[in-house]
């Protein structure tokens, strides 16, 4: 049996960590609340002391909330940016000791066995860790006991410490709810009269076993010290950076990429080992006078190939102002994608990477958002037939098979004066007299009924592909429910 002795836990708990994340940088005088949509409905996520005060609480409707107070600000919740904020909070706490994990959404637990004495002791550091929190704007509930168990049921509801040894007495008049339980096991053992765990602790454990499983009395036993808790430290992300520092200062652009080249071999090895590649690099140079010049490579495809990556960071390496000279270089991988082993073939491999480099170096210049590709769409409306995406974020896909040929430019239906099931022998567009040499057709394409499309309405439409005299390449459709001509492409 596990009796905790020797053991001590440190339980933070931040009742408010998202609406104090947003107001640490934009202070709001008054009620605030952060908002997040729940079956069609906008209820509070998260809310500061001032609308706790008004009596708005947590999962609140907030079109209620508006109604109790008036003068509520809201925001829209960002629970992504929360989770990276509590990330750097476990980071952060490990200046106390080295094993930090995670306690939920909103809270951290630190086993601080042999490192209070660092701080003059337990309370000493419980209180310095309170005063920092503060000082940064983050309202916290601490609680420290022999087990994780009784520390975040301390935390929760009787913020406090638990001396060693002796977790019942600290333990006994809070509510079952500090077990860790669900909510309707909770509710459930209050209807039955054991409100506190003082009271569940003398029940009998078969009865409980058989109507609400083991997992209750496990956390019983977890938070008396009965039952061995682990707490398993979260490991720090690889950081995937090199850094060089020169015994003189260079400033010539064969030195400075000679330094690159050396810092990408031992970056490209660090990221083979983990099986990922560089979406994006930065480069900075720092100068004698400590000024920093930066060079920042986006690139087209996750990459660890030195030779590759070199020749890329050229064109702003060599825009960079070294003034008296560059006495340290540090080159860091911002972002990495999986990049696993695989076999390559000496057939295609070349191809495919000429082509990311082109996309590359293009990309420096105009940003690679702006360079697009087109894939194919499962429809044959020819609106729909196609999609645009990113050329650095997709893969050329294979599918462009259609029946009939589809005019290299499209753009929205044009109207013509022409009549007939036909197409005209002679008819004007975009001011231009058109006379028709050949007409090939008609391809006669259906609206998709499932889906809402305005300019779908008039029905079915008579495509057809018309050769003009003129030399332009036209393709025309015909609309037999409400008869018209329209031009809605041109062949190359």
């Amino acid at each position: 049996m596990f009796d905790g002795i020797g053991r001590r836990v440190v339980s933070l708990w931040f009742p408010r960590l998202a609406s104090e994340r947003v107001l640490r940088q934009r202070p709001v005088d008054g009620p605030f609340v952060l908002t997040v949509k729940q079956k069609n409905a906008d209820r509070i996520y998260c809310l500061n002391k001032a609308a706790e005060q008004q009596g708005l609480h947590q999962g609140m409707p907030y079109a209620d909330a508006r109604a109790f107070c008036p003068e509520l600000q809201s925001r829209v919740a960002e629970p992504e940016r929360d989770n990276g904020f509590l990330h750097l909070l476990r980071r952060w706490a490990t200046r106390y000791c080295p094993w930090v994990g995670f306690e939920g959404a909103d809270g951290l637990v630190m086993d601080v066995t042999g490192s209070t004495h660092l701080f003059g002791g337990e309370a000493p550091m419980l209180a310095d860790i309170r005063m920092r929190l503060r000082r940064a704007g983050l309202s916290v509930q601490i609680g420290c006991a022999d087990t994780r168990g009784a520390a975040w049921a301390l935390a929760h509801y009787g913020e406090g410490t638990a001396p060693s040894g002796d977790m019942l007495s600290a333990l006994n008049a809070l509510p079952v709810a500090g077990l860790r339980i669900d909510d309707d096991i909770s509710v459930a053992l209050q209807r039955l009269g054991l409100r506190t765990i003082g009271d569940l602790v003398g029940v009998a454990r078969a009865p409980l076993t058989r109507r609400f499983g083991p997992g209750l009395l496990l956390r019983l036993d977890q938070a008396l010290g009965a039952q061995f808790e682990e707490i398993s430290p979260h490991a720090d992300p690889v950081h995937f950076a090199v850094r060089m520092t020169l015994p003189e200062p260079i400033g010539l652009l064969s030195d400075v990429m000679l330094g690159a080249d050396r810092l990408l071999v031992q970056l490209c090895a660090k990221l083979k080992s983990h099986e990922v590649g560089a979406r994006k690099l930065c480069l900075t140079l720092r100068r004698v006078d400590h000024d920093h010049q930066q060079v920042e490579l986006r690139l087209a495809r996750p990459l660890r190939d030195p030779k590759r990556i070199l020749p890329l960071f050229e064109r702003g390496v060599a825009e960079i102002d070294a003034g008296f000279g560059i006495d340290q270089l540090r080159l860091e991988a911002t972002q990495v994608d999986p990049l696993p082993v695989q076999q390559i073939s000496h057939v295609a491999e070349g191809r495919a990477g000429a082509l990311d480099d082109l996309i590359t170096r293009i990309g420096t210049r105009i940003g690679l958002e702006n360079i697009q590709r087109f894939l194919p769409a499962d429809s044959h409306i020819p609106e729909r037939s196609f999609l645009v995406a990113s050329a650095a974020y997709s893969e050329p896909v294979a599918g462009w098979n259609s029946p009939n040929p589809r005019p290299l430019l499209l753009f929205p239906p044009e109207p013509i004066a022409a009549s007939g099931a036909r197409p005209p022998a002679r008819f004007r567009w975009r001011r231009m007299s058109l006379t028709t040499g050949r007409a090939t057709g008609p391809e006669r394409i259906a609206p998709e009924w499932w889906l809402e499309d305005e300019n779908w309405r008039s029905g079915l439409r008579d495509y057809w592909r018309v050769e003009t005299c003129e030399g332009r390449r036209l393709w025309l459709f015909y609309t037999p429910q409400n008869p018209g001509w329209f031009v809605q492409g041109e062949f190359a």
